[in-house]
């Protein structure tokens, strides 16, 4: 039995979750842009993106005023990002203040247009290997099109610190590019093409046969749910619909599950996780289509 007034409590937090998600919704995809490439990947670009929400909502009850929401909440985007950066132990010992002033030379940079194609298809493993602060200034000028001031306000960097970050950054982006625009040819796993065989034909007894004791389930951005019996509530919502049908593919080298909805191009994407022939984890980005759109734009 629950407390007196705690689902009417609950109830008005989940609303206010909703309205503050609605308000950030517009920003939300170019966050997930800046977090996957800072990080070097899409699954752990929307930890950071959920983790900078769950922060900005929190501090919003904090503030006297809400603060202008773009810088605001790439500000905490980026803290989030290098935190994780950290937490990995992805250049844990790199200055993040590692720009010096000795690139502020406009003829030895490329074109903006170039620079911002080749940023935009380079795949995410290009960037990890640039320093943050370049990482950084690159994403948010060829990727984003923040301007140098911007930039500098958002990094707390001078305007000539930003600039050479940039040129070095731009420069590392173009000697990776080649290398990081090739398609990843590796055939599908065995467990993936069951799993897409099964899933096709609707046969969830099958599929649920699949999933570990442990299993977990994480429908991005919605809700997490363990266990057998819980995740194998999550195929009854697609028997439910028609229309879709999965295939095998890869996502900036990644293997997952695409997932279309009639149309021509796949509307979002599954990543699997076995151990053996066991199924451990399902990350269904259905909430969160603009991940696999930024990747359709720039592939």
């Amino acid at each position: 039995m629950s407390e007196p007034g705690a689902d009417a409590l609950i109830a008005a937090l989940e609303a206010s979750r909703a309205q503050f998600l609605e308000l950030v919704a517009g920003v939300r995809p170019d966050l997930h842009r800046y977090c996957a490439r800072m990080t070097g990947s899409l699954a752990d670009g929307e930890d950071v993106v959920q983790d900078t929400l769950a922060r900005a909502y929190f501090q919003l009850s904090e503030l006297g005023e809400l603060p202008p929401l773009r810088p605001w909440l790439f500000r905490i985007a980026h803290n989030r990002a290098i935190d994780q950066l950290r937490r990995n132990a992805h250049r844990a010992s790199e200055p993040l203040d590692d720009a010096i002033d000795l690139a502020d030379d406009t003829t030895a940079r490329p074109d903006d247009a170039l620079a911002h194609r080749q940023a935009v298809q380079a795949a995410l493993s290009s960037f990890i290997d640039l320093p943050a602060t370049q990482r950084a200034c690159v994403i948010l000028k060829d990727v984003l099109d923040e301007s140098l001031d911007d930039i500098g306000v958002l990094l707390d960097m001078k305007l000539a610190a930003v600039k050479s970050a940039l040129h070095r950054g731009r420069m590392a982006l173009r000697e990776r590019s080649t290398a990081g625009s090739a398609r990843d040819t590796t055939a599908p796993s065995a467990n993936v093409l069951r799993y897409a065989q099964l899933f096709n034909a609707r046969d969830w007894d099958a599929i649920r046969a699949l999933l570990a004791a442990d299993a977990k389930l994480d429908l991005v951005s919605r809700r997490k749910v363990h266990g057998r019996d819980a995740v194998g509530v999550y195929f009854s919502n697609y028997a439910r619909t028609t229309g879709w049908r999965v295939a095998p593919g890869t996502l900036d080298g990644a293997e997952v599950l695409l997932v279309w909805t009639g149309a021509d191009q796949p509307a979002y994407f599954v990543q699997l996780e076995w151990f053996g022939a066991s199924l451990r984890t399902i990350r269904d980005y259905r909430y969160v289509p603009y991940i696999l759109q930024d990747f359709a734009a720039g592939a």
